[in-house]
């Protein structure tokens, strides 16, 4: 049976995934990536790391495959996104920590633009905000404390175009529009690098990437044995990938990830969506001769499923990640408690770099299940706070289809339901991030014949339909309070 692999370099790990034909998983191979916060508001991670992990995982599904007598016959990649990584494409050498999307230290920076009257422009050109988030001003503040220093060759590149690197030894560097459009730095119409904002930032486009289609020739892997000569066929931002793993191919389509963070897309169509306030517009795809380009509009909250983790590993509230969902059940309501997951700022529709992680409203009487109530709701609000925003953008939503880890709790998809007021339909892949790579990937090698095929292939297995808001809108009203201290 012919394979498609995807390799999705994450935030909090490594994943690689073979699909089969019936986008059926046929292997899985997973490694955990280390975090680094050397101080408060800065988040790191090893680039070596990520490679070595993307290797293994990648050499670990292609023996399951062998074993298996399956063939893998394309990788499609996908990464996330705005993370920035230096290094020397001739020599190898890789500056020992890449800045993670979460990192805010150059919150001041995005300052002093706005204060400089730069944010209109940069609305217009690029579709984003000044905020930390984006990759452009992470390279100025590599480059400005000597992560080029000495590189024959410097370059700065996120995460899909450093792995493609990687992957091809050297022969490919090249990005594509989803993971382009998050770095401050591309014209969202042409789709091509501006002039305007590397003068902004002080950058020069020859340590940047090519921009190619998000379907099409990324070369082959060389620094595999088990998988040499596999072409790359497919490269997507994560977020854009789960739009596409979700089948949302139709403007107005709509879909929520509760991974690390929590990001809603919608696809907007063929044509640049018209700025609107507390959302960006970013590129979806360009897929070439199989559809052309789609953009999207996009809300994103810095942290959803990293704030089960803080309770599991910093709080010791809960053991195991799945714990959260049956602990917060067991109680009628979170006694008052409210928690802002404001941790590296918020983020859609606010945009307040400078606003930090809150537990409020605690008694005597407050326990480890109201404290877990509280973070599960806050997730829940924040995700309404964007699709409010979607709303106000002229965004018509008939469903929000729903992926990533948090999305397995059904008690946070129907508070999500009533809270959005719109019916939350869970993919029956929680991993659509991944299959979305990889159906993009098979798409352009030809296993599937259109993305028809494909959006016949999507399903379900869970609905959440809205129920009566009025408790609903007490405790949102309240959490947007807690929001104001924050």
């Amino acid at each position: 049976m012919d394979a498609i692999l995807a390799l999705d370099a994450g935030t909090t790990g490594v994943r690689t995934v073979a699909f089969g034909p019936h986008t059926e998983v046929l292997a899985t191979a997973y490694r955990e990536l280390t975090q680094y916060f050397p101080s408060p508001g800065e988040v790191e991670h090893d680039p070596l790391e990520i490679a070595r992990l993307a290797h293994e995982t990648l050499d670990d599904v292609a023996h399951q495959l062998v074993a298996a007598g399956h063939r893998p016959v394309a990788l499609g990649i996908t990464n996330q996104r705005e993370t920035t990584v230096a290094f020397d494409r001739h020599t190898g050498d890789v500056h020992p920590r890449a800045i993670v999307w979460q990192d805010r230290r150059t919150a001041p920076l995005c300052d002093e633009l706005a204060a400089r009257g730069l944010l209109p422009t940069v609305r217009q050109r690029t579709g984003l905000v000044l905020d930390s988030y984006f990759s452009g001003t992470k390279m100025r503040w590599l480059a400005d404390h000597g992560a080029l220093n000495g590189s024959s060759a410097p370059a700065f590149a996120t995460v899909d175009a450093y792995l493609v690197w990687v992957l091809t030894g050297g022969r490919v560097f090249a990005t594509e529009p989803s993971n382009a459009s998050r770095t401050l730095l591309m014209d969202l119409s042409t789709r091509t690098w501006s002039n305007e904002m590397l003068d902004m930032l002080s950058l020069d486009e020859t340590v940047l990437p090519d921009i190619r289609s998000s379907l099409g020739d990324f070369g082959t892997v060389t620094s595999i044995e088990s998988l040499r000569g596999l072409p790359i066929t497919a490269v997507l931002g994560d977020q854009q990938a789960a739009l596409f793993g979700q089948a949302c191919f139709s403007a107005g389509m709509v879909k929520a990830t509760y991974g690390t963070g929590s990001f809603i897309l919608a696809n907007a169509g063929p044509t640049v969506p018209s700025p609107r306030d507390g959302l960006i517009s970013t590129v979806a795809w360009d897929a070439g001769s199989h559809g052309g380009v789609s953009y999207a509009y996009e809300g994103a909250a810095f942290v959803a499923g990293a704030a089960v983790q803080w309770l599991r590993d910093e709080l010791g509230i809960i053991q195991r990640a799945d714990e959260i969902g049956p602990l917060a059940e067991s109680v009628s309501d979170s006694g008052g408690v409210l928690f802002v997951p404001a941790f590296t700022g918020l983020g859609s529709p606010f945009w307040r770099s400078e606003a930090r992680g809150s537990l409020m409203g605690l008694s005597r009487g407050s326990g480890r299940a109201h404290i877990a109530r509280a973070v599960v709701e806050s997730l829940a609000y924040q995700v309404r706070a964007m699709t409010d925003a979607f709303r106000d953008a002229g965004v018509e939503m008939h469903e929000l289809r729903a992926d990533g880890g948090a999305a397995a709790m059904e008690f946070l998809l129907t508070t999500q339901a009533t809270q959005s007021r719109v019916p939350v339909v869970r993919s029956t892949s929680l991993e659509a991030t991944a299959r979305g790579a990889a159906t993009a990937a098979g798409l352009q090698s030809g296993l599937w014949g259109s993305m028809s095929e494909l959006a016949e292939l999507w399903s379900s297995d869970f609905r959440a339909e809205p129920a009566d808001p009025t408790f609903a809108d007490i405790g949102y009203a309240a959490w947007l309070r807690a929001t104001e201290r924050a």
